[in-house]
């Protein structure tokens, strides 16, 4: 199986191939909770224009795109949307904050911590670890 750029392996379900494992599981997890109501539904790989293309001084500048991993309406009208990632790199950053500037949805950073209970956004996780850490201290 091929690996993506951080090492990931891609995987395969219902057809679809996803960059990563953790990616596939939340796939998994969103067709259950549309399953049960709580999600009406969802699109995969949604793009969202950052920056348009421009031109100055004679050159054209390409623009600037985000691929989420996933964009969610829920049942009760609130749209998010997902990315799914181990670890958030700088460009990730740049690019959140584009997102957050140009559009109104909620841009969730999320990923899987069995000792946290499951799926966690990135900022509860960074909390959660500090919190830890600071316990183990005063131990």
């Amino acid at each position: 199986m091929a690996k993506t750029k951080y090492g990931n392996k891609k995987v395969e379900v219902d057809g679809i191939t996803f960059d990563s494992a953790l990616e596939a599981r939340y796939y998994k997890h969103l067709k259950l909770l549309k399953k049960q109501g709580i999600v009406k539904d969802f699109e995969l790989q949604p793009k969202f224009e950052l920056l348009e293309s421009f031109k100055k001084n004679g050159k054209t500048y390409r623009a600037i795109t985000y691929n989420a991993d996933f964009k969610v309406e829920y049942a009760d009208g609130r749209i998010e949307v997902i990315d799914v990632k181990g670890m958030v790199t700088q460009q990730f950053e740049l690019r959140r904050k584009l997102f957050e500037y140009r559009y109104p949805y909620e841009l969730k950073v999320i990923t899987y911590s069995k000792i946290d209970g499951g799926w966690i956004t990135h900022d509860e996780l960074k909390k959660a670890r500090k919190a830890r850490k600071k316990a183990k201290k005063v131990m």
